[in-house]
């Protein structure tokens, strides 16, 4: 791994800069395929919406692969792909393929902290302090005024580590990224704005460690991925640079402007606020059955979709709830999920109100925020129609 290329680790699950996408993906060819469970899952227009929208994806904005899985009402699922799973080869973009998630493991981190607070192991306005006694303090930071729920809903103004991360791809322990927040001044008093920081979700998992003994990958495979039958879904290992199952390759540029390579390397930097491995379809059963209720009581639900106004990097009129966005809809309403950014990966989508879910991963973070714009209106397409 090149030395030069760790600044390409160094995206936050969710920041506002983008960097190109990787335009070769178009001289390798564009390759779709659709794979219907059952066939008759979708009237013809609806497939046809999602498909178009990929391949434009690839030839237009240059994405070297995007894949995508559709839920109807009913649980009958599509999925789709288009472009090259791997420039080198130009080999299929496997159906369904592992991605890396992002800032989507937030969800998940703020789902087990709100199944310990059901069960009264933690309060949601209790302080930070409480758990983790005299590890909170900095300049204008003190963990006993910030509130466990100030730190799943980005209000407690806590700098974010990732700007601040060295330029060398290496293994980080949860501490060390907490660390490198604390020599910075706070952004703001707790409470008194929206900001989104990482740091937040270091400090949760760092929270849920204290209060099971437990690892937080261990706790989210017992609560949720297991719960649920999540079957491609895991919390990479300490020290794991790898994706265990068939995957497209995640891209960057290298310094001279080629594309890059950067599936394997050390997730580590981002925990618990976005070191998690998925796949679109289980980011849909994972959001459907959160939404459903079988993963949360009532009573930490609603905490959950309780919303305040949210900036960039989220699309315009989304709403942070407790690990949860909601993003209003072309056709009505709104849909629930999060998102997530990382070394060689994007993915957006969520679920409606009427069980409805769509999921869509490109293999490149785009610099362009038009692309983002079109993969989140890709989105919206898959959810209205």
């Amino acid at each position: 791994m090149r030395e030069q290329t760790w600044q390409r680790f160094r995206s936050s699950g969710r920041r506002s800069g983008r960097r190109r996408a990787v335009p070769v993906a178009v001289a390798a060819g564009v390759m779709a395929v659709g794979v219907l469970a059952p066939p008759a899952a979708f009237a013809a227009a609806g497939p046809d919406t999602v498909q178009q929208g990929l391949t434009s994806l690839v030839r237009t904005d240059g994405v070297p692969a995007a894949l995508a899985s559709v839920k109807d009402r009913e649980g009958r699922t599509r999925t789709y792909t288009a472009g090259a799973g791997d420039l080198a080869t130009g080999s299929k973009v496997p159906v369904d393929g592992q991605v890396r998630i992002g800032s989507n493991t937030k969800t998940f981190t703020a789902v087990v902290v709100l199944q310990l607070v059901g069960e009264g192991k933690i309060g949601l306005d209790a302080s930070v302090e409480t758990y983790l006694p005299g590890l909170v303090r900095g300049e204008g930071i003190d963990g006993r005024h910030i509130k466990v729920r100030q730190l799943l809903q980005h209000t407690s103004g806590l700098p974010n580590y990732v700007k601040y991360l060295a330029d060398e791809p290496r293994y980080y322990v949860p501490r060390e990224l907490l660390d490198l927040a604390l020599r910075h001044k706070a952004e703001f008093d707790p409470g008194k704005k929206w900001e989104y920081s990482n740091t937040n979700y270091v400090l949760a998992g760092l929270i849920v460690e204290k209060v099971t003994g437990h690892s937080v990958a261990k706790e989210m495979d017992r609560r949720i991925i297991k719960r649920i039958g999540l079957r491609h879904t895991y919390f990479p290992a300490p020290g794991d640079a790898t994706i265990r199952e068939a995957h497209p390759k995640g891209y960057d540029r290298d310094v001279a402007g080629a594309p890059l390579d950067v599936t394997e390397f050390d997730p580590s930097w981002g925990w618990a606020a976005g070191q998690m491995i998925s796949t679109n379809s289980d980011l849909n059963q994972f959001f459907t059955a959160l939404l459903a209720g079988r993963l949360l009581p009532p009573a930490q639900l609603a905490q959950m979709h309780t919303t305040v106004p949210a900036g960039a990097p989220f699309a315009d009129g989304a709403r942070y709830g407790l690990g949860l966005v909601s993003t209003p809809l072309s056709c009505g309403g709104v849909y629930w999920g999060h998102g997530g950014s990382t070394t060689g990966y994007e993915t957006r989508g969520g679920v409606t109100a009427k069980g409805r879910a769509a999921n869509i991963a490109v293999t490149t973070q785009p610099s362009d925020g038009a692309t983002m714009k079109r993969v989140e209106s890709l989105v919206d397409k898959a959810l209205c129609h």
